[in-house]
């Protein structure tokens, strides 16, 4: 690709977003990526998934799943199915905190047998916290069918994590058994192909202060097969609608100009993007491909990380490394253009690492926007347990042309 054509990819990407680039100030072409395993720090408390927002007060607050937060002293050390986890500071040097008006949500069995809800997608905008919360579609210890993400509840928070509501407005927080659960209470529920059951949602600086075109966009993969799992399927919504389902539109395809197209129909929605085939895994519940993206605001670039399942001989999860990957694009749409990539994960040379879940802190981007903070789990079993199975950080840098 030319000079010129670089420039007027980005260019379109900084008018959107209401930036003014001049020629002689044209965003650089960033071309790798390149992680820093002299920066790696394991910084403990016992969960995964970490999906990540930055608060109008200039904290961060992360969704811890499965885990009890150990050793951290100013969080309750019960044994989370989901939790929010209030951050201050830079890595490595991080205060990690509880969110106590967070809905009590534990991991351990009930009766009857609770049927798990996992933060995932979460975004800060206006105030206001908007959590999504995936859901199975049995009880976990249930012996069939093949266990699934179907669903996703929609939470929200008024006054930045004090107290939570309902999609509906009501309070306080139901979790509502799996019987009860439906297009009526979840914001998404058995779609086609079983799709937006993993979301996330796109981060564009502290409050979501970044955006101009006041809409929150929120990707996922497109089902939960080969083939569907690895593609990335993308919703919109006006950031004040949220809450309201039938606002949402899904992205279609771009068009020549760059531009896209958008429906409010989910079953006539087209991948934003599609990664490479042999990262999903059949035995356990599939879980691949869910990705990490943010506004690069310094470079006028979108960046996204993702990852692929490390499958074993018959297809069983957390066999080998995963697959590990970088994109940046000009639009939250796209196109998405591989930096980097992976095929055995292995932070600090670790072979024996078995990483998911990378996730890009939004507050933790250079202030010249060359370099971040990459956050992520680690589900290999060690003596003792599985000691990396925290809230582990690496700096990243971005290689520019």
């Amino acid at each position: 690709m030319c000079v010129r054509r670089v420039f007027i990819a980005f260019a379109c990407c900084a008018t959107f977003q209401g930036l003014t680039f001049g020629e002689e100030q044209s965003p650089p072409k960033i071309t790798g990526a390149r992680r820093l395993d002299n920066t790696i720090a394991r910084l403990g408390g016992d969960g995964d998934n970490w999906h990540q927002t930055w608060l109008s007060d200039d904290r961060v607050v992360a969704g811890l799943c499965d885990g009890n937060a150990r050793p951290w002293p100013k969080v309750p050390h019960d044994s989370f199915n989901s939790r929010l986890i209030s951050i201050r500071g830079v890595p490595p040097k991080l205060d990690f905190a509880d969110v106590p008006g967070y809905p009590q949500l534990l991991g351990s069995p009930q009766p009857p047998i609770l049927s798990r809800y996992y933060g995932f997608g979460i975004l800060a905008v206006d105030g206001t916290i908007y959590q999504f919360l995936s859901t199975f579609n049995r009880p976990i210890d249930a012996p069939a069918p093949p266990l699934k993400f179907v669903g996703a509840k929609l939470i929200y928070s008024p006054d930045n994590g004090v107290t939570w509501h309902n999609q509906d407005r009501s309070s306080p927080v139901r979790w509502e058994p799996l019987e009860e659960r439906s297009q009526k209470n979840l914001v998404f529920f058995n779609e086609p192909d079983e799709a937006f059951s993993l979301l996330t949602m796109l981060q564009m600086g502290r409050n979501y202060e970044q955006n101009h075109d006041g809409y929150a966009y929120i990707y996922a993969p497109n089902g939960n097969t080969e083939g569907t799992m690895n593609e990335l399927a993308l919703a919109r919504v006006r950031k004040n609608e949220i809450l309201n389902r039938k606002a949402y539109e899904y992205f279609v395809a771009r068009r020549p100009d760059g531009a896209a197209d958008w429906t409010p129909d989910i079953a006539k929605r087209g991948p934003v993007h599609t990664f490479p085939t042999g990262w999903v895994n059949i035995a356990g519940h599939p879980y691949a491909w869910h990705p990490s993206v943010v506004y690069n605001k310094p470079l006028g670039v979108y960046l996204m990380a993702n990852w692929g399942m490390g499958c074993a001989p018959d297809r069983s999860w957390f066999g080998k490394p995963s697959y590990l990957g970088f994109w940046t694009a000009p639009h939250p749409w796209g196109p998405w253009t591989q930096i980097h990539e992976e095929k055995a994960w292995t932070p600090g040379g670790d072979k024996n690492a078995r990483c998911y879940q990378p996730q890009i802190g939004p507050k933790w981007i250079a202030a010249d926007g060359k370099s971040f903070w990459l956050v992520w789990t680690d589900f290999q079993v060690l003596p003792g347990g599985r000691k990396y199975y925290s809230f582990n950080t690496q700096r990243v840098e971005l290689q520019l042309d």
